[in-house]
């Protein structure tokens, strides 16, 4: 009785022991900005122009110069080899294919090794009740241990097996994500590379045509001042000249972000000054709008990018049905392993053991069932989308040849009308400088001639993005090589050859 009666004394220690320590760690806690321990802390000025100038120079790491015109085959290529979203993307992929790696290492076994050492303030005594010594120490104050343990369930086994299965059509996800943002960046290109033509093509002519605009509405307020025609009439001829600046103005800002757009999707310095050229396009519209429909609606169920992605998802979750059933039947592990003590009062202190255990949770039996449900109505939701998507895509597709086919005519059309405008506008400029026509239908007519190009240039850009649209909705990715090794010069002959690969394919779908 007497011994009962100190373990209940030390307990009482050991509790006020405890709750002193609590308080003390509590204390310690509300202390720790005070105490000089990780706080929130804001970058500072230097730190933040540091990172700024280090992600600045990585950016351009590797980046070849700009020192010649711009086609547009280059920008793509470019673009393709160092745009920083795309890299992002790349990445995104590569990080994929690592989880991929690590949920095939969850399959393996595991095999854990221990080692630790064991200390008290007093002797470990056993009570024997039935013996004439009433206690014996059963246990050294301080030993050592190990151990190594080898240990396979095969729960975990099957779940990491279908987990593995789930990762590598996660993978393929990121894939056709990957795909589906290259054929974006391309579309982009496209749009920035003919409005910043556009720009370049229009920029002395607008400037000539305000310059001429604001002399003839000197002349025309000089006039009125000298009250050399009726004041209506006078007002009049400056409302025209004033309407016109404004639309030469309207394009001049539409069209002066179009150079920082394109040098962002290339990654070219924001203040270069890039001279892009026409040469060398290729237009392979004629030759999409050429293929049967039957041999399109094939190429879209089979290349789609989303679609494939739709297709993967319903893989998954097919695969989290089997999942979801593995987790209700019993488990088996085997362990086997090798244990080390250096207790002196062990008869043998090392040792081996092995064992088989079969385990199953009861509420199994309650919980299977939905879990069961759960898992086989994402199978139906995945399925339903996978459908949708393939109407979508189907109905994308018939879209994106019509929008193609209907932009080719706008440029066409144009074409014509500009080469019309450009035409009158050289006369208007000849009578004008013979003295028989007035400024006001030169600034008119060179008025025209400018917003017809600029339509020109931007029909020929909807044109290059619908053909873009449809060889994305089909999924025709370009067949290029190794990006990262190839340089710009042969990633851009690799992309002019295209035109004659795409020919190439419409053939086969043909036969």
């Amino acid at each position: 009785m007497s011994f009962t009666g100190k373990s209940r004394h030390g307990s009482g220690l050991l509790l006020r022991a405890a709750a002193a320590g609590v308080s003390l760690l509590v204390a310690a806690c509300g202390s720790l900005p005070e105490a000089g321990l990780p706080a929130p802390k804001l970058l500072s000025g230097p730190e933040r122009g540091a990172t700024a100038q280090a992600d600045a120079q990585r950016m351009r790491r590797d980046v070849e110069p700009i020192d010649a015109a711009v086609t547009l085959e280059e920008a793509m290529a470019r673009a393709l080899k160092y745009n920083l979203d795309r890299r992002a993307r790349m990445i995104e992929e590569v990080i994929a294919l690592r989880q991929l790696e690590t949920s095939n290492l969850d399959m393996l076994p595991r095999l854990v090794a221990q080692a630790g050492y064991d200390w008290r303030d007093s002797d470990r005594v056993t009570i024997n009740r039935d013996s004439a010594t009433p206690s014996t120490v059963s246990q050294d104050r301080a030993r050592s241990l190990g151990g190594l343990e080898f240990t396979w369930s095969l729960l975990d086994l099957s779940m990491g097996y279908h987990a593995s299965r789930q990762q590598a059509d996660r993978a393929l996800v990121a894939s056709e994500r990957r795909r589906k943002a290259m054929h974006q960046l391309l579309q982009d290109v496209r749009t920035a590379f003919f409005r910043a033509m556009a720009a370049q093509k229009l920029r002395d002519e607008v400037t000539r045509t305000v310059r001429l605009a604001e002399d003839a509405l000197r002349d025309a307020r000089s006039a009125e001042g000298l009250r050399v025609r009726s004041p209506l009439d006078a007002l009049r001829y400056q409302r025209q000249l004033l309407e016109n600046l404004r639309l030469l103005e309207a394009i001049g800002q539409e069209l002066s972000s179009a150079q920082t757009e394109l040098a962002q999707l290339i990654n070219a310095p924001l203040g270069q000054n890039l001279v892009l050229s026409e040469e060398g396009m290729q237009d392979v519209s004629r030759l999409l709008l050429d293929l049967p429909l039957a041999r399109m609606e094939d190429a879209v169920l089979a290349l789609n990018p989303d679609l494939r992605e739709a297709h993967y998802n319903s893989r998954i979750a097919r695969e989290e049905v089997r999942r979801t059933l593995s987790r209700l039947f019993p488990n088996v592990s085997v362990n086997l392993g090798g244990s080390y003590d250096s207790d002196s009062y062990l008869q043998h202190r090392q040792w081996q053991e092995a064992g088989v255990q079969i385990s199953f949770n009861l509420l199994n039996l309650l919980t299977g069932p939905a879990q069961v449900r759960l898992a086989e109505a994402g199978v139906a939701l995945a399925d339903q989308r996978r459908m949708g998507m393939q109407l979508a895509a189907l109905a994308q597709m018939h879209l994106a040849r019509l929008a193609l086919q209907n932009a080719r005519d706008q440029y066409f059309r144009a074409d014509a009308i500009w080469e019309v405008d450009r035409r009158i506008a050289d006369m208007m400029r000849a009578r004008e400088i013979a003295q028989t026509q007035s400024k006001l239908d030169v600034v008119s007519n060179a008025t025209g001639a400018t917003l017809s190009l600029l339509r020109r240039y931007q029909a020929l850009g909807q044109m290059q993005v619908a053909e873009n649209r449809l060889t994305a909705t089909l999924g025709f990715d370009p067949l290029l090589g190794d990006i990262d090794a190839l340089t710009v010069q042969q990633l851009t002959q690799q992309i002019r050859e295209q035109a004659e690969v795409m020919r190439r394919r419409v053939l086969e779908a043909r036969s």
